[in-house]
């Protein structure tokens, strides 16, 4: 019996390896590949392949090559009550950043709200899907986004043009490395090399007016690490490092306490109740937004530009309100 079950478990572990290389391999592999990969004979890979087919994996074939339809493959996955709750907290956080209709995150939420027993919390997915169903659709959004996801996950170049705020609209090929979700500011974006600028730079998918898929392919530099690229940004710029010294009162001190608002942050009680908040970020650019957000609650120290600019934006304050 014990030997049954090694059988059992060891072609289960082959099916599974099988289905994510061929996945992972968007070329596809030959019989003859397969069969080295997995240590077995190619007729035991013919077998495999048509247990996979028969189960519902959209294999094709192709020159002697066979692969997956990436495009209708569904991927199976177990989730506990608290790992399903931990992507429903994700969705929610994706929905709040995001104010596109998405139908991916739709049909993603009703398969999670379908699958899991208890009641209440599935409610409270399927109303999450519900109120991302309901906002206005956009087919160009959604489009560029998934033309966005194929050239990541199959590192292709894409052609975009691209209409950043007050600048001329300009056509890039770009070699998506990253895709991100910002929490400070609502939106998605893209992290990638850039052949006009021969940088990298970090678009805005909303701003994306048109994306083509080029079959053209890439390599992402071994040094690279979005992780890293992203560390001393506030939000997703990642500009020369500054240091910033920020005072706040003691009104809005506990809040500021209560939060973990970057890494690099170091927080100092003053004798007041008020505490002085000390950030190194990429720039000013993204956290002058956040700074205006606390008002007269707020004094920057340093730098001095970012002082100046909160200066020039209180005294246009004042002369609007006269």
């Amino acid at each position: 019996m014990s030997e049954i079950n090694e059988r059992v478990r060891s072609k289960a572990a082959r099916l599974r390896r099988i289905e994510h290389q061929l996945y992972n391999t968007p070329d596809g592999l030959s019989v003859v590949d397969l069969a080295r990969l997995c240590g077995v004979n190619r007729r035991t890979i013919y077998r495999d392949l048509d247990i996979l087919s028969e189960s519902g994996a959209p294999i094709w074939q192709h020159n002697g090559k066979y692969g997956i339809d990436r495009n209708a493959y569904l991927a199976t996955i177990r989730l506990n009550l608290n790992e399903a709750v931990a992507l429903f907290f994700a969705a929610r956080l994706l929905s709040h950043h995001s104010d596109e209709h998405n139908p991916h995150i739709v049909s993603a939420l009703d398969q999670l709200a379908a699958g899991l027993p208890d009641q209440t919390i599935a409610g409270h997915i399927a109303r999450l899907a519900n109120l991302v169903r309901e906002r206005p659709p956009s087919p160009r959004y959604v489009e560029i986004l998934e033309r966005l996801t194929r050239a990541w996950a199959d590192r292709r170049m894409v052609r975009i043009r691209y209409r950043a705020p007050n600048r001329p609209t300009t056509e890039r090929d770009i070699a998506p490395y990253f895709l991100e979700v910002v929490r400070m500011t609502p939106g998605l974006y893209v992290i990638g090399y850039d052949r006009l600028r021969n940088d990298v730079r970090t678009f805005k998918v909303e701003r994306i007016e048109y994306a083509e898929l080029l079959d053209e392919h890439y390599h992402i530099p071994e040094g690279f690490d979005p992780y890293d690229h992203l560390a001393r940004a506030w939000a997703v710029m990642s500009e020369a490092e500054v240091t910033i010294h920020l005072r706040f009162t003691p009104q809005v001190a506990p809040r500021i306490r209560e939060n973990r608002w970057h890494h690099s942050q170091q927080l100092i009680d003053n004798a007041d109740g008020g505490c002085d908040l000390h950030l190194t970020v990429g720039g000013i650019r993204e956290i002058l937004s956040w700074v205006l957000s606390w008002g007269a609650d707020v004094e920057v120290l340093a730098p001095a530009e970012l002082r100046n600019e909160v200066i020039n934006h209180a005294r246009q304050m004042l002369a609007s309100y006269g």
